[in-house]
């Protein structure tokens, strides 16, 4: 479990003579830049405003997806296709039935599509736009 750092945001009463500004964070040194003063509406409480700090870090994505850009829909096809589905799935119920599918279809799927990285464009065009259909646009 992560720590927990409770910084206190200001050192003087925000309403009336009670300390209730604190802030918690799972890093210490996240806030800076306090300030403090006037109020939201007809209320007794002070405002307090500060900012939080991020780290100058990335983190990388390990996230892997099917590559459909280069997957074998051919092979898919004749491994799905080559399956006698009708004595297959006889005399099965339908939990039973979907189960065994399933594991067909994701057998072939980790045959015929390989998976990638994600990529870093984080979605900046929609995935049928391919950079050929830009080239024309």
């Amino acid at each position: 479990m992560d720590d927990i750092f409770v910084t206190k945001v200001t050192e003087k009463p925000t309403r009336k003579d009670v300390l209730l500004d604190l802030v918690l964070t799972n890093k210490e040194g996240l806030v800076e830049d306090v300030k403090f003063g006037g109020s939201l509406g007809c209320n007794d409480y002070e405002k307090v405003e500060f900012r939080f700090l991020h780290g100058g870090s990335r983190v990388i994505s390990r996230i892997k997806v099917l590559d459909f850009r280069i997957a074998n829909f051919d092979v898919f096809k004749d491994l799905l296709g080559g399956i006698p589905w009708f004595r297959a799935l006889e005399g099965r119920g339908v939990q039973e039935s979907w189960l065994l599918f399933k594991h067909y279809f994701l057998h072939a799927q980790d045959r015929c599509m390989p998976l990638s990285k994600k990529s870093s464009k984080g979605g900046r065009r929609p995935a049928w736009m391919s950079k050929e259909l830009l080239a024309k646009l």
